[in-house]
């Protein structure tokens, strides 16, 4: 069963988070503070992290931009500051999902088993995708171009792959929220555009001769 780390300086908040999850048949290790876990990275690291983001020190922001250097296990953020600012700062740093304190705790494992759920490949979405010089794995979530593999976030990866499935054709910012983050995100397209930038960063440097285009005041599309 998958491993989730929880980081959280309120122990009631990280034991009732770990029953939950451990309810489920989920391996919970618990932290109460981010360089806690920064230190456990040096040695293993797990299938999910869900962060608090008021911490003491580094906060669970700051904690992110830590993770996505190395890793692209899905992050889900729950914090009691839920304002607009902060819920899209997370997403745009790299985070998969946010929840708002006080929340059910039920809730967060629906989230949690639906971030799961997405990162296994659909059956009929498993096709190999070659455009040009990149090749896309859906079954191993690999991008390599010329031979050298692209390292990509879950999300990357996802939208990436979705844009990739139908080159040419454009995708407007709320489709692509709806496809790739799910409603719970209506409205926030600094989610997508973040995360573009970020693809089109990352294939770039890797010499990618299909373009991840900007379609003006409507959204992306892959052009091959």
């Amino acid at each position: 069963m998958a491993v989730i780390w929880v980081v959280d300086d309120e122990e009631n908040i990280r034991d009732l988070i770990r029953r939950y999850l451990e309810k489920e048949d989920f391996t919970v290790r618990t932290f109460s503070s981010a360089e806690e876990l920064e230190n456990a990275l040096l040695n293993s690291n797990p299938d999910m992290f869900i962060l608090d983001i008021m911490l003491p020190g580094s906060d669970g922001l700051a904690l992110c931009r830590t993770i996505r250097e190395k890793y692209d296990q899905p992050i889900i953020f729950v914090s009691a500051r839920g304002e607009e600012f902060d819920r899209v700062l997370g997403l745009e740093l790299g985070g998969d999902d946010y929840l708002a304190k006080p929340f059910s705790p039920r809730e967060l494992i629906v989230r949690v088993k639906t971030i799961f759920r997405r990162l296994q490949p659909a059956e009929q979405s498993t096709k190999e995708l070659t455009h040009k010089n990149m090749v896309i794995y859906p079954d191993k979530r690999k991008v390599v171009i010329d031979s050298k593999e692209v390292n990509l976030t879950g999300k990357e990866f996802e939208l990436l792959y979705f844009l990739a499935a139908s080159p040419n054709c454009p995708f407007s910012r709320e489709k692509l929220l709806e496809e790739i983050w799910g409603f719970d995100y209506e409205g926030e397209n600094r989610a997508v555009d973040d995360t573009v930038k970020r693809i089109r960063k990352k294939i770039r440097e890797k010499g990618a001769l299909p373009e991840l285009s900007t379609v003006w005041g409507y959204g992306y599309k892959l052009y091959v």
